[in-house]
């Protein structure tokens, strides 16, 4: 059982690492992809709907005979689940961005973690004993994270530039937007977080009652589809909008469409059955990390003192809090082996 587990959570740790540099590469191309014109309610729709077609034959065809049937509350729970996880929070991420600047959304990115946590608690997934060293951990990883998130996005400090590259363009001159804006894109930023806090969250109950991961993954996308759908062609209804060329743009909806909502949907799904949404969301600091080193190197990016100080402050919120969740459920699986009658074992995760 000891093999077991371990073996669990090394393919745990290897899920979110691989699911977080799938983002970064999304944000480098998401990126690109705006800068060049598309509108960002049209672009969810493409991929939600590319992510529908592309899983769709893998869900029949190896979960046609072991998915249970569809009960009306089940899909009643993963429209609505759809509707604010994934539909409403990458499009109120969309609007966000129009008001702030991309450094604020990557950083408030970061506070997920803290959200997905408190989340938990209220539900009572989570436990936090702050008496205990575990508890204290957690708590401490979470107050790193949000240290390092604000460190991100309010302090820049000196320019470095990584490998002896040369910044390309000139930084630009545009005046900021105006306060009231502002502070508008980030309660719209907070909002995207919340609600993609409450979908990595309540996903670990419906998980519970339709355990088929691959067709419930297709099935949420099914239903973002046909909702993003109907709120791009509400905001935006000239064709020429509509239309994909072959630049940047169609890529980053392929690459979206395919290895983001396609494959790491599902791979998040494994994820929060075998270790939680908490610990999902501890490794989202990963994907920002990894998209600074990437535009640095790839893109010639300066790097500042205050990415490099919020990345470590990131880091070490991180495996603060994953600490804190290992010790804890040490006692779970001594409790198993030993057979003990005097220290009961922990609630689940």
């Amino acid at each position: 059982m000891m093999m077991k587990e371990s073996n669990n959570n090394k393919k745990a740790y290897m899920a979110v690492i691989l699911i977080q540099a799938i983002y970064a590469v999304m944000f480098l191309l998401s990126k690109a992809a705006f800068d060049h014109g598309i509108n960002t309610f049209i672009f969810v729709f493409y991929r939600q709907a590319l992510a529908t077609v592309f899983l769709a034959p893998f869900a029949f065809f190896f979960e046609r005979k072991t998915a249970p049937p569809l009960s009306f509350l089940t899909i009643c729970k993963i429209f609505f689940l759809s509707l604010f996880g994934i539909t409403g929070s990458l499009d109120v991420y969309g609007i966000a961005l129009i008001y702030t600047s991309p450094t604020l959304a990557s950083a408030t990115t970061n506070c997920l973690p803290a959200i997905t946590f408190f989340l938990a608690l209220l539900l009572r997934i989570e436990i936090l004993k702050v008496k205990t060293a575990a508890g204290v951990a957690k708590m401490a990883g979470v107050v790193a994270c949000l240290c390092g998130a604000a460190t991100l996005a309010f302090y820049k400090g000196p320019h470095f530039q990584l490998l002896g590259h040369h910044q390309i363009q000139p930084s630009s001159s545009s005046p900021p937007p105006p306060s009231s804006s502002w502070v508008k894109g980030c309660f719209l930023m907070l909002l995207s977080n919340f609600l993609f806090g409450i979908w990595l969250v309540l996903q670990g109950f419906v998980v519970k009652g339709y355990p088929s991961k691959l067709r419930l993954t297709t099935l949420q996308c099914l239903c973002s589809s046909i909702q993003s759908f109907c709120i791009a062609y509400g905001v935006e209804r000239s064709i020429e909008q509509w239309k994909l060329s072959w630049n940047v743009s169609l890529v980053a909806v392929l690459y979206c469409g395919i290895m983001v909502t396609g494959v790491t949907y599902y791979i998040q799904t494994w994820v929060i059955e075998k270790k939680g949404p908490v610990f999902l969301a501890m490794s989202t600091p990963l994907a920002f990390i990894i998209t600074v080193v990437s535009s640095a190197i790839l893109l010639h990016q300066i790097v500042t003192l205050g990415s490099i100080l919020g990345g470590l402050l990131l880091v070490i919120g991180l495996y603060s809090v994953l600490w804190g969740k290992t010790r804890e459920e040490m006692p779970k699986v001594t409790d198993l082996e030993v057979g003990s009658e005097h220290h009961p074992p922990l609630p689940p995760q």
